[in-house]
């Protein structure tokens, strides 16, 4: 299938077929934000579009913002990156109708989706003449694969889909234990290509622009999915994320919000048992009662948390990342009004025990501010 990437049969259609789109597609935690933040930042005169469904969780460098609307970032070097808001097509079409041409589109797929619906997207509606689909990249992560976590459909999908699979945060396992993986990752996809990485650092040739995708083998996998799976795996690229960063700062913490925000969540990761809960709180908490609810509370079944953490002991703004029994706890100056924000997903969890010892966290507050009366 070479002719796609020379030009002899076509020399001036052969790159105007369509604009070039990568699938990201990787488990929870697997390091699909970092590996978008290095596209957005390493594109050397390419102007590319990275779909997300929250561009907040990015993170992107401020100095690299040239101007920013409610659903886009644009940035210095001529990328952009735009959120999913309602359907996928939309957000796509949004991007193609620039005045600014923009030369490649990178969609990232939530953790716990299947790609080949979003691969069906490209392919089977009215953007199938306006794109073409490069590759499907799956991001594994090294340090926290499990068989278990392996034979969930969503994660076989992702390796059996997969054009490249980067095998990542390999700084964090041997050497025996990364061939055993790649034994394992070759049962589920014969001949896969491999790429071992460290915090998602990959040269972009690699990844980007390689005419890896072969439509043919995915119209018969899409005789397996019913119109009613794609539409829910659709609802997956939607996931109406905007209300954390937004919507609730009169937010206290009664279960309102929680209620909300639960709904919202477990929509769309009830495949293989997942669900997700939100925490959000406009009171400190003590990072002794948070460090104990860590070491001794936290159950195994979460595989993945995140959150901005406001700690009554700190005047600075935490990022929480936990993957598998791993966390990280970095600091930055506040912006806004401090406020804590986690999420947390796992399997089979026991939300209200979960949500009653996050809430003995809290601390009692330091003065005598009502408890979200008034502003």
């Amino acid at each position: 299938m070479q002719s796609a990437v020379t030009s002899n049969s076509q020399p001036m259609d052969a790159p105007k077929q369509g604009m070039p789109v990568t699938i990201i597609t990787g488990f929870l935690g697997s390091g699909k934000t970092t590996l978008l933040n290095h596209i957005l930042t390493n594109q050397q005169g390419l102007k590319t579009a990275v779909l997300v469904n929250e561009f907040g969780e990015i993170g992107i460098d401020n100095e690299l913002i040239v101007s920013t609307d409610e659903n886009m970032v644009e940035l210095s070097n001529g990328c952009i990156c735009c959120t999913i808001n309602n359907d996928l097509v939309d957000a796509v079409y949004k991007v193609l109708e620039r005045e600014e041409k923009l030369d490649y589109l990178v969609v990232e797929t939530t953790g716990l989706a299947d790609p080949l619906p979003v691969a069906l997207t490209f392919l089977g509606t009215e953007l199938r003449d306006l794109t073409r689909l490069d590759s499907i990249i799956t991001v594994v992560d090294a340090a926290n694969y499990s068989l278990d976590l392996f034979n969930s459909q969503a994660a076989y999908s992702q390796i059996a889909y997969g054009d490249v699979i980067l095998l990542n945060k390999t700084d964090l396992v041997d050497e025996a234990s990364l061939n055993d993986l790649e034994r394992k990752i070759n049962e589920v996809k014969e001949g896969a290509r491999i790429l071992r990485t460290k915090r998602s650092q990959v040269p972009l040739p690699l990844i980007l622009s390689v005419g890896l995708f072969e439509s043919d083998k995915y119209y018969d996998a899409a005789d397996d999915h019913s119109h009613d799976h794609h539409d829910h795996d659709h609802d997956h690229s939607t996931c109406g994320h905007d209300h954390h960063d937004h919507d609730h700062d009169h937010s206290t913490c009664g279960h309102d919000h929680h209620d909300h925000d639960h709904h919202h969540h477990s929509d769309h990761l009830e495949n293989d048992g997942f669900t997700s809960i939100s925490f959000q709180c406009d009171k400190p908490l003590s990072i002794r009662k948070f460090q104990y609810f860590l070491d001794n509370q936290l159950p195994t079944n979460i595989f993945r948390a995140k959150g901005i953490m406001w700690f009554d002991e700190s005047p600075k703004r935490h990022i929480f990342h936990l993957c598998g029994k791993r966390f990280t706890l970095d600091d930055e100056e506040w912006k806004g009004e401090p406020k804590n924000q986690l999420v947390l997903i796992g399997q089979n969890l026991d939300r209200e025990i979960l949500l009653t010892q996050l809430e003995n966290c809290v601390c009692l507050p330091s003065t005598s501010r009502g408890q979200g009366f008034g502003k």
